[in-house]
């Protein structure tokens, strides 16, 4: 599930021409880890990263590991493009959009508003092929990596505090889904 959800952001963001990396490796002194998804322009220097949860049955891990990349991913993948740093940063986590992870932000609802505190904005233009040239942000975003047409695909932090209903029950199901798709 977690690979199906980063194939699709990958090819959302292929899309408009950005460079991508996924599972993407980096070191800043004693914080290692991997960023799920990231994209990137040098012209101006603008980054994505994108962190997929299926779940959340430890969110004070979930909220280390998204914070050390917020702080210390920008930094050494700027040097490895040989560039002095980033004039924007789009830190996005994305869920799963479905009862499982919803229930999970809404019990734990100022966790969530502190660690992901930005309007879904700056991930939009991404997706709409226009990033935010200045700043950073922190968003979380549920994802539904099945629908079609014109049904939405994400939905922002607002709008699950708020009562949207979910389009999968859990992992699970999800799981049955991807098996079920055409490849």
């Amino acid at each position: 599930m977690h690979a199906a959800m980063g194939e699709l952001e990958a090819r959302w963001l292929q899309g408009h021409g950005y460079s991508v990396s996924i599972d993407h490796p980096y070191q800043h002194y004693q914080f290692a880890g991997r960023a799920d998804v990231v994209a990137w322009t040098v012209d101006p220097p603008a980054l994505l990263h994108i962190e997929n949860r299926t779940r959340f049955p430890d969110l004070q891990a979930a909220a280390g590991s998204y914070n050390a990349k917020r702080r210390y991913l920008a930094r050494t993948f700027a040097r490895e493009l040989g560039l002095r740093g980033f004039a924007s940063e789009t830190h996005v986590m994305a869920g799963l959009w479905s009862a499982e992870v919803i229930h999970s932000v809404r019990m734990q609802r100022a966790s969530f508003s502190a660690l992901c505190p930005d309007p879904s904005d700056t991930f939009a233009a991404w997706l709409r092929g226009s990033p935010t040239v200045v700043g950073a942000s922190s968003t979380l975003v549920l994802l539904d990596p099945f629908a079609s047409g014109r049904r939405a695909r994400t939905v922002e932090l607002e709008r699950v505090l708020s009562g949207v209903r979910p389009r999968i029950r859990g992992y699970a199901e999800a799981a049955r889904l991807v098996e079920r798709r055409p490849s």
